[in-house]
């Protein structure tokens, strides 16, 4: 599997931004898509995952600092996952990284086995 972040750029605080992880492969469906981030002198953590199955859809996870202003979602038709960024903060600059492993919703880095290249996101004050 291979992975496209893309995306990024610069926002005031408040503003809203888009990222998109277009992934390679017939298999997409199957994979947990899900989205990292890693601020300069930080660890890479945890943003959200999404996971489908076919009896119960999409089931997703976030990391708290970003509940209720991200939402992630994926359409499988077109090998695509997506967060959507809203009312963002100075904290959220970061690399942002797609990944996809086979993995539930889990938020442990170390699980997910294939990683985009990453979209700078820049929020300015």
């Amino acid at each position: 599997v291979q992975l496209q972040a893309s995306g990024g750029g610069l926002v005031q605080a408040g503003g809203s931004l888009r990222l998109s992880c277009a992934a390679s492969g017939r298999t997409f469906s199957t994979y947990t898509m899900g989205w990292f981030r890693q601020a300069p002198g930080k660890e890479r953590e945890f943003v959200a995952a999404v996971m489908w199955n076919s009896w119960s859809g999409s089931s997703t996870n976030y990391a708290d600092s970003v509940k209720g202003r991200f939402t992630i979602s994926r359409d499988n038709a077109k090998n695509t996952a997506y967060l959507q960024m809203n009312s963002l903060k100075p904290e959220d600059t970061a690399v942002y990284y797609c990944a996809a492993g086979v993995v539930g919703t889990t938020s442990t880095r170390g699980a997910y086995d294939y990683w985009g290249q990453g979209t700078q996101v820049t929020v300015s004050s």
